[in-house]
């Protein structure tokens, strides 16, 4: 074989790198350069839903492509998570995580899919808190109230839920955990069934997310005692986070996010993570989200990430203490 030859083939695997690299590169430059399939794990018509359409809408603009929503329900957003993660790492399948599929549901379940290796976190879009209600006709107006009618009335108290595993369920498991006084769980098919039966008087608490909250709370037929997050609510500025009234770890919130199949190319997540920031600080934004209570909290991939892997671990180790499992 010539020298020159030998040089060559030598060089050769050298030459080919970059030059994959650079079609990498070329590629994620271009991206879309089509409509982008935009999966909603839950049925068309609900809040979840409202959030994903109104962000796409403005998202694609940003992005100069359509995003085509598809709502995929049933099996608790596990069908949504298992076509997301299977689909191809190009950028052309995203879904809209939530605080149920990377996250309460990790921790209380058995699924076929990992909420994080699976996944590539592009962004949070943001996050309502959840609200502690009770019977407006309880003689309760404040927490300290609410926790001497616990201690009154020790094994009587009731509190509803969306159902077993639920965030409305293991965030009364958090508080009542810290409390030391245990109610009596009864779970729904749903969070409006849970606040009708606190409004009936079948029950005596809820723990809803604020937007389904809102109308009753409005109306005068429930009332509001304190809040999840580390800040008060806009809409109910009154009403004290669980954070003043000296309740550590009770930060727990609804919350919506973007994420796509894992190994998503890093040039693209980083076009995506970006065009969703701006989307989302736009002043527009604020008073489109308002109407479900969501407060937009654009964050980078790498943050998303690590708030997932927080949200499940917190989840799991509650779920494991109070021994929550609905594979049981």
């Amino acid at each position: 074989m010539s020298m020159q030859r030998r040089r060559i083939l030598q060089a050769a695997p050298a030459l080919i790198v970059p030059a994959g690299l650079g079609w990498q590169a070329a590629r994620a430059q271009a991206y879309p350069d089509k409509p982008i399939r935009y999966i909603v794990p839950v049925a068309a018509g609900g809040g979840s839903d409202l959030i994903g359409r109104t962000v796409t809408e403005r998202w694609g603009r940003s992005l100069g492509q359509q995003f085509v929503v598809e709502n995929v329900g049933g099996g608790g957003g596990v069908i949504a998570c298992q076509n997301t993660a299977r689909a191809p790492a190009d950028g052309y399948t995203l879904m809209q995580g939530y605080v149920a599929t990377h996250g309460t549901s990790p921790a209380t379940r058995k699924l076929p899919y990992d909420p994080v290796k699976d996944f590539t976190a592009i962004g949070m879009i943001g996050a309502t808190p959840n609200v502690l209600i009770v019977d407006a006709n309880l003689p309760v107006k404040d927490f300290k109230g609410f926790v001497d009618y616990l201690k009154d009335n020790r094994g009587k108290v009731s509190y509803g839920s969306a159902g077993a595993g639920s965030l409305t369920h293991l965030t009364m498991e958090l508080l009542t955990q810290q409390l030391g006084t245990p109610l009596t769980h009864v779970p729904y098919r749903g969070v409006a069934p849970a606040i009708t039966d606190v409004i009936g008087g079948q029950t005596q608490a809820c723990f809803p997310g604020l937007a389904a909250a809102l109308p009753h709370l409005r109306s005068g037929r429930v009332r509001a005692i304190a809040v999840t997050g580390l800040a008060r609510a806009q809409q109910i500025k009154d009403i004290p986070t669980f954070e003043e009234l000296g309740l550590k770890n009770l930060d727990a919130v609804q919350w919506y996010g973007v994420v796509g199949p894992a190994g998503l190319p890093p040039a693209i997540v980083a076009r995506l993570n970006e065009t969703l920031g701006a989307v989302l600080r736009a002043p527009e934004m604020l008073d489109k989200l308002a109407g479900e209570a969501v407060e937009p909290s654009p964050m980078g991939s790498a943050e998303f990430t690590a708030y997932i892997r927080n949200d499940v671990a917190r989840w799991t180790a509650l779920a494991r203490e109070r021994k929550i499992s609905l594979d049981a």
